[in-house]
């Protein structure tokens, strides 16, 4: 068997081009097309997924629609507000056209590798981190987060899950860690999907709000759907029901609304994203507890590890900075320069 060559950059792009070609080509043939006076007057509405050229449209009556997506309106994503108009017939199982995007508050993205930086969700107003002390307690994946969260412009809860699993020797650690975000003015909640601890008060916090969950795999997130959100998790099974597929074997986004106000998105894409898209001096910026001692440094290059006259490394050593920040902010930077 012939040893399978790997591709360069150049030449992935060039496949991925050909193949959107292709696509684009076939959607075209497919398309359906209305004429103006076999379509209603325009509306808004509000993305809840995206399949191609198609979206499933949220209407201001509350009907969900899918409509086809003018070609001229690119990088739609769940959560965009759009404007669209009603067809006087459905064709194909389509009801509307999509025929434009409204500007977007918030956009979350993640790196790809075929793409570059692929957007993933609009509009999102609170991304909830979730943490736990099963499989293990890690700040440093929490400032990973928050380093996103700074980078998009949108609101972190921390979420500490699983407090009825907290063991006495690591139950000070985490507190004491815990503490240092909330010093900062993060929302810091506690919860037990077990107990029911704090779950009526994370519910509230997601009422009203256009939210996502992230968190490392094992942490609880579907068990704190299912009881702050239980709509939603009946929604949820019951698309993994219709489609036969487990609940996260898509990475489609999907819109799921709230019975007191707001929505989740929810997507695989979304609760594992990376930061090697986000440029080193990008990353130290997102750090806010940074923020009043950047520029301070001797040198404009500095790394902030032993460089003489690190304005970090002073502030840390007169107790203005937490050092376990300023540690993670390291092992952030190191990762990504191996990527």
């Amino acid at each position: 068997m012939a040893k399978r060559t790997k591709l360069t950059k150049g030449q992935m792009r060039r496949v991925r081009s050909n193949r959107d070609q292709r696509l684009a080509k076939r959607q075209s043939e497919n398309e359906t097309e209305w004429q103006d006076d076999q379509l209603g007057r325009l509306e808004s509405g509000r993305v809840v997924s995206r399949f191609g050229q198609h979206a499933d449209i949220l209407t201001d009556t509350g009907e969900i629609l899918r409509c086809n997506i003018r070609r001229n309106v690119s990088t739609l994503v769940t959560g965009d507000r759009v404007a669209w108009r009603r067809a006087a017939a459905t064709e194909q199982g389509l009801q509307g056209v999509v025929e434009a995007s409204e500007d977007r508050e918030s956009v979350l993205c993640r790196p790809d590798q075929y793409d570059g930086i692929k957007p993933i969700a609009a509009n999102v107003e609170r991304i909830f981190i979730v943490s736990s002390p099963q499989p293990a307690f890690s700040d440093q994946i929490i400032d990973r987060y928050l380093v996103a969260c700074e980078d998009a412009g949108i609101e972190p809860v921390i979420v500490m899950n699983k407090t009825d699993l907290i063991q006495a020797e690591e139950a000070e650690h985490i507190a004491n860690r815990l503490a240092v975000y909330a010093a900062m003015g993060y929302q810091v909640l506690h919860a037990s999907a077990t107990t029911n601890e704090g779950i009526a008060e994370l519910r509230a916090a997601f009422e009203n709000k256009i939210s996502v969950l992230v968190g490392q795999s094992g942490v609880g997130k579907s068990s704190l759907i299912q009881a702050a959100l239980p709509e939603v998790s009946l929604a949820i099974g019951a698309i993994s029901s219709n489609s036969g597929l487990g609940q996260h074997t898509t990475t489609v986004a999907r819109w799921f609304p709230l019975a007191k106000g707001g929505a989740l998105i929810d997507s695989p894409g979304i609760r594992e994203f990376g930061l090697w898209h986000i440029a080193a001096d990008r990353v130290t910026y997102c750090f806010k507890d940074f923020r009043p001692f950047l520029g301070g440094c001797k040198f404009r290059d500095c790394s902030h590890t032993s460089d003489p006259g690190c304005a970090l490394q002073q502030a840390v050593a007169d107790g203005e900075l937490d050092a376990g920040r300023l540690e993670n902010y390291h092992r952030i930077i190191q990762s990504l320069q191996q990527n």
